[in-house]
């Protein structure tokens, strides 16, 4: 079953989005139906970044440090309260610090692929 994923990024820092995209698309087994806002797919407003939460499974964001500094991360997270998402945060890889905004985080896990994936099946 596909799970419908929201995943949140600045796209001053897209490298760490296009990788974990890679990541979960190479992953055998797992299948997820993307409902970011990317460059392809972008919303014409807020409004309709909300929606997209609103119908997703589930919030993911990787929680780089640049997070805690996003005010489109922060309403994206108080979005996904509101809509009583999950909230997976992702540590980037080799990071030494995370953002604050993982503590609003139901889990929060090391770059891997099998910890992404089965945070992801765990809070489904």
């Amino acid at each position: 079953m596909s799970k419908n994923i929201f995943v949140s990024h600045s796209w001053n820092y897209s490298d760490d989005y296009d990788r974990l995209m890679k990541l979960l698309e190479n992953r055998s087994n797992f299948s997820y139906t993307d409902y970011s806002v990317t460059k392809s797919n972008p919303r014409d407003s807020f409004s309709d970044v909300e929606s997209a939460i609103k119908y997703c499974s589930m919030f993911v964001f990787i929680a780089g440090v640049y997070a805690s500094y996003s005010d489109s991360i922060k309403k994206e997270i108080g979005w996904a309260k509101k809509y009583d998402k999950p909230i997976l945060a992702i540590r980037p890889y080799g990071a030494e610090r995370i953002s604050v905004a993982a503590q609003d985080a139901d889990k929060t896990v090391n770059w891997s692929t099998e910890s992404i994936v089965a945070a992801i099946r765990e809070l489904w």
